[in-house]
């Protein structure tokens, strides 16, 4: 019997209790570093991921794409063919997008990176010109980014905190959409990043979990919206994944316990293979649906 760690892909692996300051925390300062375009094979073991030219000559947007799962996107979108432009917060995520931007670089694609608060509706119209005039066109929107910070009892959860976080995970999805449509034509495609806890209604995530309930309305309200007329939206609601996020805003208890029924939290690549699936014309017939790629937990929706 091997006596070896089990790694990041295999049931038993648990990141090390660490924890950052600040929201939505720097990718560099993992230990260790989560996977960009690494998955699991039928052994208990990775492979790189292997891309087939689903997204050749596309355009992508990708919120929050400077760490987590919007980097792995973003590098598997360029694995596959795609251009793609990535925001980040300014002045603080600066050195993860530079990090993305070299990334994607690496596959023979362009990436743009735009240093953005998009809580405004005025920013989130910068970034859809931005898009235009760097990438030409909007072929694939994946609105990923968002905050949380966990608390345990609603006496205790500020009405700030709770404006704030739907002004960073809710309405810039609508704003944003409602602005890169004008430029989508027949064939494109939205995903929006929801999360398990829409579903199970975490009890110390309750602002963050609220807004990932209105994401998967507003994706079923805006797909029946446009998907007579060939542009497809849809889902991903993640379980526990291991991004900067974590350690940024959940208290230790949260972090030893940071996992799922596969035995292990999800890695970014895993979940940016979902968002791949869904820009591509593999998932042609689906729209208005959420996929839960969440390790294994059974839930209704």
């Amino acid at each position: 019997m091997s006596d070896s760690k089990p790694t990041q892909f295999q049931a038993g692996w648990k990141p090390p209790v660490q924890q950052q300051s600040g929201a939505p925390g720097d990718q560099r300062k993992l230990d260790p570093q989560p996977s960009t375009k690494d998955v699991p094979d039928e052994k208990g073991g990775w492979r790189t991921y292997m891309a087939a030219g689903k997204l050749k000559g596309k355009r992508a947007v990708i919120t929050g794409g400077d760490s987590g799962i919007g980097r792995a996107t973003a590098v598997l979108f360029a694995m596959e063919g795609a251009d793609v432009l990535i925001t980040y917060l300014p002045n603080a995520e600066e050195k993860d997008a530079e990090d993305c931007k070299k990334l994607v670089e690496k596959h023979g694609r362009k990436c743009y990176t735009l240093a953005v608060d998009l809580k405004s509706k005025e920013n989130c119209k910068k970034l859809v010109d931005e898009a235009m005039k760097q990438l030409g066109g909007i072929d694939i929107l994946f609105n990923n980014h968002a905050y949380q910070m966990m608390v345990h009892d609603i006496k205790d959860l500020t009405e700030e905190q709770w404006v704030h976080t739907f002004d960073t995970n809710i309405h810039p999805f609508f704003y944003v959409s409602k602005y890169a449509l004008e430029h989508m034509e027949r064939g494109s495609t939205i995903i929006n990043d929801a999360s398990i806890n829409a579903y199970i209604g975490r009890p110390d995530l309750l602002d963050y979990t609220s807004t990932k309930g209105a994401i998967v309305s507003f994706t079923r309200g805006l797909s029946n919206q446009f998907v007579h007329k060939g542009i497809r939206v849809n889902a991903i609601a993640p379980g526990p994944v291991w991004t900067p996020l974590a350690p940024a805003t959940m208290d230790e208890g949260a972090i030893e316990q940071f996992s799922a029924p596969m035995g292990r939290p999800s890695q970014p690549s895993e979940i940016a293979t979902c968002v791949v699936f869904l820009a591509s014309t593999d998932s042609s017939s689906i729209s208005g649906q959420t996929i839960h790629c969440n390790g294994g937990t059974i839930v209704n929706g």
